[in-house]
Formats: structure tokens, C-alpha cells, sequence
């Protein structure tokens, strides 16, 4: 899969119809089809581009996944240009080889190995500080008895039998022409008569690999990181796909992430919240002392600078946000219950300015008994 824009590929908005987009694709499909370009690598390289955006967005599910994850949530199985099917059921390379009056020549369709998806845990420290974590991944190797021909040593492939090393048939239905994968090479225009023992032909065998993956300091929830080339392997020398690891952060006991700043709960006592007071914080690489100003109410935020995370793109620091909570204590003692008996009694008839939040709400209930009696 490579770094492309699909819909960039294609010149349409991302919010383009499906009619818009199999429009756009066949236009620039007419205009770089290989048989209009003959011997020109960049328009059929172009034109491979071309298929495989269209291959993505012409289908609703892949077009879902990449609107959401972008190419890390879409399979990027590339292939050749012989054969792509569109979403309408029809082949539009088969038209345009039969409207162009075919290709000549062999073209032995070599596909890119699909991209590979693996989904990682990690702590928001981690998630903070940047970490390396190392997975262990299904893979594909070359067969170390045939290296990679899938032929038995000492014999070696020949040329298709069934499609002449084209990779391709042609049936004709109708008044068309329609061009098939060769149901003999399977598309590759080679054929095996005495496959290799170890990996019946194909060159390769089942495997596990073991990778390091650098988990960048600030990454987002579910952000993937590519690793080029980690995919699976091409076939008939074709590149590999691209490994995307997708990094989800574990829920967290005390903080809530939202963007660069960290937010939390901090309750605090009774006493400190009246009087003031130290306290101390926590955050994600230690604590740090607080001062708590007299007469702090429940709900106040106060904010802790530089003590949430780090952007990923420079190297700015959010901040942490405390939000209080005054705490309501609970099994008192006798003594204590006492203390706070007596402290009831001589704030009995307190000036309202003492009480704030009674003074509002007393305020706002008398405005509600006026409304309903005017």
C-alpha cells in the first residue's frame, strides 16, 4: 500500500457519489489504459494507481474503513492490470483491451503482497514517554529448497501451455470479449509440472517473524504505524506489502486524555478546602506539590503546567487539569463528630456571603416560587 490519497487519485471530494467516482475512474482509465500507451511504464504505472483507488472506494466496506483509519484499515492487495473488476460486475479492463483491440505480447500479472494489520496494547505512560515494543508476526519466507522458483531443483518452470505465458484467457459472451485470469498459472504465465516438495509451488513457505516496533512519543489511540515492506510478500518478484500496527492506549485509573492535556479528580479534604492548603499530585512520571487557595469549592479546575503529553509533531506539552473534590469524611470519631457539631452550632445564622453556593440557590428558588405565583 502506498502513501496515495484515493481520492485525490481519482480528482474527486471525499464526499463524491458512487457514480461520481466510477465516472472519474473511467475517464483516466481510457486515458492511461496500456493499450493506448504502449511501451510507457509511467502510464501503466499510473494506470495500476488508477485501479487500485477505485478497487478501495467502488466498494462501500473498504471505502468505510479508509474514511475512518485510512489505508491502514483497507487491504492494498495491488494487482496487474488484466482483469480488475469494478463494483458494477462488469471488467472494465477486458472492455478496454477488446476496444483497443488487445494487448500483444505476454503480461504476467505480478501482485503486490497485501498489507497486514496488527493491533498493539500500551499504557498511556508509555503512550507519554515513547516506548519499543517487539511483536512476533505470521510470515512468509523464501523456500530454501527451489529459492523461490516453486519448481522441483533441477527442472524449472515453463511458459503456460493454456494462455502462452499471458497470464490470461479470452471468452467470449455475447458481443463481448471478456479476458480471465489463465485458470491454469493462476495468472502468473508459468507453469509448474513437477512443483518443489517443500512448498508445492509457490515458491515460499509459512514462517514467523520477529519485529521491533518504535512507539513514538504522544501517539494518539488507535494510531497506526507503518512499517514498509512488513507485509506480505509479492508474488513473481512483485514488492511486499506494508505492515500497519495499530496502537490502542489502555484506559487509564486516574487520567482522561483529551488531546495534549490530561484531566483528573483530586479530592481534597474539607479542612484544606476551606483554610488552603498543600497537596500533592499525581502525574505520569511523579508528583509534584499543589496549592490549594482557602474557601475552594467543589468543581474548581486548576491546572498543573506542562504535566500531560507530548505532541507528536513538536515539542509542545500539555498541561494536566486537577478538577477538586471537596470530600464529605465518612467513620468519624466521637471526638471529631463533636468538633463538628459545635462548629454546626456557632455557624448557625452565618452571613450569607459566607455560603455562596446556598446564597445562589436560595436565590434561584425564591425567583422560581415569584414565577409561579406572579
Amino acid at each position: 500500500m502506498s502513501d496515495q490519497d484515493y481520492y485525490q487519485t481519482l480528482g474527486v471530494s471525499r464526499d463524491a457519489s458512487d457514480d461520481e467516482i466510477k465516472k472519474a475512474y473511467r475517464k483516466l482509465a481510457m486515458k492511461y489504459h496500456p493499450d493506448r500507451n504502449p511501451d510507457n511504464k509511467e502510464a501503466e504505472e499510473k494506470f495500476k494507481t488508477i485501479q487500485k483507488a477505485y478497487e478501495i472506494l467502488s466498494d462501500r466496506e473498504k471505502r468505510s474503513r479508509y474514511d475512518q483509519f485510512g489505508q491502514a484499515g483497507v487491504d492494498g492487495n495491488a494487482g496487474g492490470f488484466g482483469g480488475f473488476s469494478g463494483a458494477a460486475g462488469f471488467d472494465f479492463g477486458d472492455i478496454f483491451s477488446q476496444m483497443f483491440g488487445g494487448g500483444g505480447g505476454t503480461r504476467q500479472q505480478n501482485f503486490q503482497g497485501k498489507d497486514l494489520r496488527y493491533d498493539i496494547e500500551i499504557t498511556l505512560e508509555e503512550a507519554a514517554a515513547g516506548s519499543k515494543k517487539r511483536i512476533t508476526i505470521p510470515s512468509h519466507e523464501e523456500c530454501d529448497i527451489c529459492h523461490g522458483s516453486g519448481a522441483k531443483p533441477g527442472t524449472s518452470a515453463t511458459t503456460c501451455s493454456t494462455c502462452h505465458g499471458s497470464g490470461v484467457v479470452h471468452v467470449r459472451q455475447a458481443i463481448f470479449q471478456l479476458q480471465q485470469t489463465c485458470p491454469t498459472c493462476g495468472g502468473s504465465g508459468r507453469e509448474i509440472k513437477e512443483p518443489c516438495v517443500k512448498c508445492h509451488g509457490a515458491g515460499r513457505v509459512k514462517s514467523r517473524k520477529t519485529l521491533d516496533v518504535n512507539i513514538p512519543a504522544g501517539i494518539e489511540n488507535e494510531q497506526p504505524i507503518r512499517l514498509a515492506g512488513e507485509g506480505e510478500p509479492g508474488s513473481h518478484g512483485a514488492p511486499a506489502g506494508d505492515l500497519y500496527v495499530v496502537v490502542h492506549i489502555r484506559r487509564h485509573e486516574i487520567f482522561e486524555r483529551n488531546g495534549l492535556d490530561l484531566h483528573c479528580e483530586l479530592p481534597v479534604s474539607f479542612t484544606i478546602a476551606a483554610l488552603g492548603g498543600e497537596v500533592e499530585v499525581p502525574t505520569l512520571n511523579g508528583r509534584v506539590k499543589l496549592n490549594i487557595p482557602k474557601e475552594t469549592q467543589t468543581g474548581r479546575r486548576m491546572r498543573v503546567k506542562g504535566k500531560g503529553m507530548k505532541s507528536l509533531r513538536s515539542s509542545s506539552m500539555g498541561d494536566l487539569y486537577c478538577h477538586i473534590v471537596v470530600e464529605t469524611p465518612v467513620n468519624l470519631t466521637d471526638r471529631q463528630r463533636e468538633l463538628l457539631e459545635e462548629f454546626e452550632k456557632i455557624s448557625t445564622g452565618l452571613d450569607r456571603a459566607q455560603t455562596p453556593r446556598q446564597k445562589s440557590f436560595m436565590d434561584k428558588l425564591r425567583d422560581l416560587k415569584n414565577d409561579l405565583f406572579d
